[in-house]
């Protein structure tokens, strides 16, 4: 009966922890409690119940999800650290009244922690990330986004001590410059997933030396960051031959020539977020078409130099026929109907974007749903403006108001 608890989800333990004095025990085990997550639960979550459950599950506790519970805070989180030593992913997502206090807390106590997640942890400073260093060296997977009072200098700290890193999100760390992206390149050449979304002070020397350090990247977000330029793509595709997922929305200075560069040499490439690179034309299709052969999803919304004969040859190509499943075209004012003709070739796409691409009509989209029954359509048309009024264009008016 204890293996078969050993299946069961926190609700179904606790429903079974009610038959008998028997199964209570055995529901309420610590060794059934290994992996917790109370997301479902969030608005109900009070430290207490983090404490409890840290006394019942003590050393055998290695996950721990906690998103988005406003109510925890450090005191209960100490506890928890002192508990469950044995911890490996904790998710503190949302948490937003824990501060420095807790990673002092998890250094201390949590030498096996492996996977971080801080999202949204606003009062996180420096501090934690020199703690985290000190105590926390396992640490592989760390989510930093949104934690804004970061600086190169806890950045600095981080890496000298978790040099293991191989996951670092960033994403909305405004004060990040290309200092800090040194430090990552210097200590973290293990590093496979790096996202700075809206990290606006970087720019093409940070990403460049980020290149030069982790040669096993495989994924990068880069979206928001508008300084950026063709250096960039350049240093990507001559030292990041591993890229799977490059994310550049709203990067405007990118162009044909950075992207050629990058397709002829990363041919790993299956995701690519391109949104509002606005310079880009149907010759970075044609080059990711020849040489991007497992490209799954691609977004090319507001790239308004994107034309029919674009997704003629990327729909032709080896992933058009065989990969291609997510396409974005919103706001490409130039796509007619025989983009979709062209897409009825690419037997596994599941959804495309057509947001205000007006010389698109709803008799296309009825066509290639009628060759791809699966695939999604978002589009939207404006209503028909109604035909002027029969009789003359003199103003009409209501009994009432007719003047005698």
């Amino acid at each position: 009966l204890s293996r078969i608890f050993s299946f069961l989800d926190i609700v179904t333990l606790c429903r079974c922890a009610q038959v008998s004095k028997a199964w209570n025990v055995l529901a309420l085990d610590g060794s059934n409690w290994q992996r917790i997550d109370l997301f479902n639960f969030q608005t109900d979550i009070e430290g207490r119940v983090v404490e409890n459950i840290s006394k019942r599950c003590g050393g055998f506790l290695r996950q721990l999800s906690l998103r988005g519970c406003l109510g925890v805070g450090d005191s209960s989180l100490k506890t928890f650290a002192q508990n469950c030593r044995n911890i490996e992913h904790l998710n503190l997502n949302g948490c937003t009244k824990i501060t420095d206090s807790t990673c002092y807390s998890l250094s201390r106590f949590c030498s096996k922690l492996k996977h971080l997640d801080l999202t949204s942890c606003v009062a996180i400073t420096n501090s934690s990330l020199k703690g985290l260093s000190e105590g926390c060296r396992n640490l592989e997977h760390l989510n930093l986004s949104w934690c804004d009072q970061i600086t190169k200098d806890g950045i600095e700290a981080l890496v000298k001590g978790c040099s293991g890193l191989k996951a670092l999100f960033l994403r909305g760390c405004t004060q990040l410059e290309d200092e800090a992206l040194k430090h990552i390149q210097n200590h973290c050449h293990e590093l496979v997933i790096l996202n700075l979304q809206s990290c606006t002070q970087i720019s093409d020397e940070g990403i460049v030396k980020i290149c030069r350090g982790c040669h096993r990247l495989q994924s990068l977000c880069v979206s928001g960051c508008s300084n950026l330029t063709d250096a960039s793509l350049t240093a990507l595709g001559l030292n990041c031959p591993r890229l799977k997922i490059l994310e550049a929305a709203r990067c405007s200075h990118l162009t044909d020539a950075g992207f050629t560069l990058l397709a002829r040499n990363c041919h790993e490439l299956e995701k690519m977020d391109l949104e509002e690179c606005v310079l880009i034309t149907d010759s970075t299709l044609i080059q990711l078409s020849i040489h991007c052969p497992k490209l799954q999803a691609l977004s090319l919304s507001h790239c308004e130099l994107i034309t029919d004969d674009g997704i003629l040859h990327l729909s032709n190509s080896a992933c058009g026929h065989d990969r291609l499943q997510v396409l974005e075209l919103d706001n490409c004012l130039l796509i007619t109907d025989v983009t979709l003709e062209h897409l009825e070739n690419c037997h596994n796409l599941e959804r495309i974007e057509l947001y205000d691409c007006q010389q698109v009509t709803r008799a296309g989209i009825k066509r290639i749903r009628a060759h791809l029954p699966h695939v999604k359509v978002h589009a939207y048309f404006a209503p028909v403006t109604p035909p002027p009024s029969v009789g003359g264009s003199g103003q009409r008016l209501c009994r009432c108001c007719i003047i005698l």
